[in-house]
């Protein structure tokens, strides 16, 4: 069962006694053919194409297995999906151009008609060229569009754009982050990411924005992203939040990647409660269960 959109009567109330997830200045995300609504966190189901994902989810190896994960995403209650095709954790090595097409195009082709918009996350031009062309609405890239040639890989299509921050680059970004202001910074370089987009001629209603949680920050770097969450934003542009089953929750729970469930849900549930437009999550019904339960509490 989908997530239902929120009563009417809430929508009328007036600004003040909205919840801060209402007050962005960007109501609508254009999607490729897509249209989506920013009334409500979406859920972005994670669809993990690699054989070395941190999660221990990868499906690099089973196209049908993969093709039958993302279909129960979204029986699961799934906004959207994210296909990631190459490996993105600390310490990851890049794959080739030819890997991450091979284990990418089969399943985005297989989803063409899926009824959800198709995220692809990829740093490479190239990629991006081949997904959008194959049907994806979505670009989410964690180098924020700074590969050469990305965003004129992009800028002419319809495809939303989700740009992400992260000090440094996977194989190293974990060894040692440091920062003189952790919010201020990721701020600074979200709101100059997305102004060399803008000025490249894309919409304001295709932009997302990642403060990359786990990339390139330690652990009291990331609470002190989630704890201001709200204030990442640039010019009310929506925000997505991934902190699923990341290696903060297990630095706060003791537990291993396999048993992030809870902590996934929660920090999810708090990053909804702070603003996050998106949240990308490995466990779609029961982030969607416990939003239900804010939303209907919130609506009372």
């Amino acid at each position: 069962m989908r997530l239902q959109r929120l009563e009417p009567d809430l929508l009328t109330r007036p600004r003040a006694s909205l919840p801060r997830l209402f007050l962005s200045g960007v109501d609508m995300l254009r999607c490729g053919k897509y249209l989506l609504s920013l009334d409500r966190p979406l859920l972005m189901g994670i669809v993990n194409l690699t054989p070395d994902s941190f999660s221990g989810d990868g499906l690099a190896a089973n196209t049908a297995h993969a093709i039958q994960h993302a279909r129960q995403q979204i029986e699961a209650g799934a906004d959207l999906l994210d296909l990631g095709a190459e490996s993105s954790r600390p310490g990851a090595i890049p794959a080739t151009l030819d890997e991450e097409l091979e284990r990418l195009l089969p399943v985005l082709e297989a989803l063409d008609s899926c009824g959800v918009p198709i995220s692809v996350d990829t740093y490479k031009p190239e990629v991006m060229k081949a997904a959008i062309a194959y049907g994806a609405s979505m670009i989410n890239d964690i180098y924020a569009l700074r590969m050469p040639g990305a965003i004129e890989a992009v800028a002419g299509s319809d495809c939303a754009l989700c740009m992400m921050h992260m000090q440094g680059e996977p194989l190293t970004m974990q060894q040692n982050p440091v920062y003189g202001d952790v919010l201020g910074e990721v701020r600074a370089f979200l709101d100059g990411r997305a102004d060399a987009v803008m000025a490249a001629g894309v919409a304001r209603d295709r932009l997302v924005l990642d403060p990359g949680f786990g990339f390139g920050k330690t652990l009291a770097h990331n609470l002190e992203l989630l704890r201001h969450f709200s204030a990442v934003t640039h010019a009310g542009l929506p925000l997505l939040a991934g902190i699923s089953r990341k290696s903060m929750l297990g630095a706060i729970t003791g537990r291993p990647v396999s048993e992030r469930v809870s902590a996934s849900v929660a920090a999810a549930l708090l990053a909804a409660q702070r603003g996050a437009h998106i949240l990308r999550v490995h466990d779609v019904a029961a982030t969607r269960d416990a939003l239900a339960v804010w939303q209907a509490l919130d609506a009372g």
